[in-house]
């Protein structure tokens, strides 16, 4: 068998077709968004749904594996590698904009990762409609962070009227007002608030819940004003006697011994941290090309194939970051290709995570720097993409809990143990 080291022509073209609408829909209008946060890109929002809707693929973060044709040898699975390209090209385009792609979110994926199959039937197929749909993921409150263990908000089942009654306060909710504000040019969204049926059991007795759009007793009660990723909406949540029906919760309601119910729905997070990875190593890319086209005018071109120290020291920081972006990129195809074919991923993907947090924060760091005046005029897009970047390492678990994630696979420590 001939080893292969192309990419998949699927991907190929599929990263030419987005770089055509990064570069005439997102670049163009980057910093008009960036500098009214909060407005909402409708344009986009419709040309992605119908785009995504004839590909088949509208439900966002899930993988979709083409079928092959007739006859055709069956092709390695590349559901995530390609969510990867696709995100990485988006990110490049405009990592705010990428944000607002309708679409299930980390919402969808834990429908799809802790949901039965009649939740998967009626959550999902949502997305696949003629109006573009949102979902998000509600964790992280006042009182706990990437400390999952200290969450707060409470369900308690009415069995009079079998619901769940939820109350609790979540902050930072990645497109949660598209998701839960009922707009006319959107679907019914949901957003899946994490909430304990049992205080006293810990993490064995936090379970997630579908909220659907409208729900009364859920109110948006802020949107953020961020550093960066402006484009997209960062929402605070209030949660006061808001009743879901009992068959909402995903997975089950019994609370056992073991925390086997929450680790499962944590895989979610093995899924989207590499993805997440995709999407500041997009930015980092669009940097660094920003950066040589601007050293090129000025006259200065790099020579590769010099000894080290022939080089000049810009050369050297150019092809110093050129080798971060591209190794921090392998480990993000190491992990989805992980993904693709059902190994577990646990370590790669908090790898491919911290390394792209790093890598991005630095590389946007470092072009600002090398072209002064010109990386810190807002005449150019450079400063937007040094804010932008920053987000890579926070959301989707800090740099620092990554670091323990791998910390803890390597050394075969539990979370009790290494903290």
């Amino acid at each position: 068998m001939t080893i292969e080291f192309e990419a998949p022509k699927p991907l190929v073209n599929m990263q030419n077709m987005l770089q055509t609408v990064a570069e005439n829909m997102m670049r163009s209008t980057s910093r008009e968004m960036d500098e009214n946060e909060h407005s909402i890109p409708w344009d986009y929002i419709e040309f992605m749904h119908t785009a995504m809707r004839s590909m088949g693929g509208a439900g966002g973060l899930a993988p979709v594996e083409e079928k092959p044709k007739e006859g055709a040898e069956k092709r390695p699975p590349i559901g995530y590698q390609k969510l990867a390209v696709q995100i990485e090209m988006l990110a490049w385009g405009d990592v705010g904009y990428y944000l607002v792609t309708p679409g299930g979110g980390l919402g969808a994926a834990a429908v799809q990762a802790a949901g039965t199959p009649e939740q998967k039937a009626k959550f999902l197929a949502r997305f696949n409609e003629e109006k573009p749909t949102f979902a998000a993921m509600c964790m992280t409150e006042p009182g706990a962070g990437s400390d999952t263990s200290a969450i707060r908000a409470r369900a308690v089942l009415d069995e009079k009227t079998n619901e769940w009654v939820i109350n609790g306060e979540k902050i930072f909710v990645t497109a949660g007002d598209k998701s839960f504000t009922e707009y006319e040019k959107l679907g019914k969204g949901f957003i899946v608030v994490w909430a304990s049926i049992d205080p006293s059991a810990g993490r064995a007795g936090m379970r997630a819940f579908v909220v659907e759009a409208g729900t009364p007793g859920v109110k948006i009660t802020k949107l953020e004003h961020k550093l960066g990723i402006r484009a997209s909406d960062t929402a605070s949540i209030s949660l006061v006697d808001a009743r879901v029906p009992f068959e909402n919760l995903l997975g089950s309601p019994t609370v056992e011994k073991t925390t086997t119910g929450f680790k499962g729905a944590m895989a979610t997070f093995d899924a989207t941290r590499p993805l997440v990875a995709a999407s500041g190593l997009g930015v980092a890319r669009a940097a660094l090309e920003f950066l040589k086209e601007k050293l090129k005018e000025n006259g200065v071109e790099i020579r590769y194939g010099l000894p080290r120290q022939k080089l000049t020291s810009v050369e050297r920081e150019v092809i110093d970051m050129e080798i971060m972006l591209k190794s921090a990129w392998l480990m993000v195809l190491k992990a989805v290709w992980m993904a693709d074919n059902k190994k577990p991923n646990a370590l790669e993907s908090s790898m491919s995570k911290v390394k792209a947090g790093d890598v991005c924060t630095k590389i946007t760091q470092k072009a600002v720097e090398i072209l002064g005046p010109i990386g810190y005029s807002r005449e150019f897009l450079l400063e937007k993409w040094f804010r932008d970047a920053k987000i890579t390492d926070i959301y989707e678990g800090t740099g620092q809990i990554n670091r323990l994630v791998v910390a803890r696979q390597i050394l075969g420590y539990s979370g009790s143990e290494l903290r």
